[in-house]
């Protein structure tokens, strides 16, 4: 999966791309998933499956679940 991290929250990227990161689980997880896309925008990744949004993380606020998905399993508690 190839994310354009040019315009994506430095904090976010952290989180995402870091081994240490809370979303790097997550990150991992999308790579398998050929049923997943994402878009940055306004500096948050915004996560789809079969074109349906699932999920938008960002780098400062809690992430926002809008369908349940086997993704967001994977997000810290």
């Amino acid at each position: 999966m190839n994310v354009d991290t040019t315009k994506m929250c430095s904090h976010l990227q952290r989180k995402l791309f870091e081994e240490d990161g809370i979303y790097h689980p997550l990150w991992l997880a999308m790579q398998d998933d050929t049923e997943l896309t994402a878009v940055v925008r306004s500096r948050q990744l915004h996560i789809y499956r079969n074109d349906k949004k699932v999920l938008v993380l960002a780098g400062k606020s809690a992430p926002k679940i809008i369908r349940e998905d086997k993704l967001c399993e994977l997000l810290p508690k």
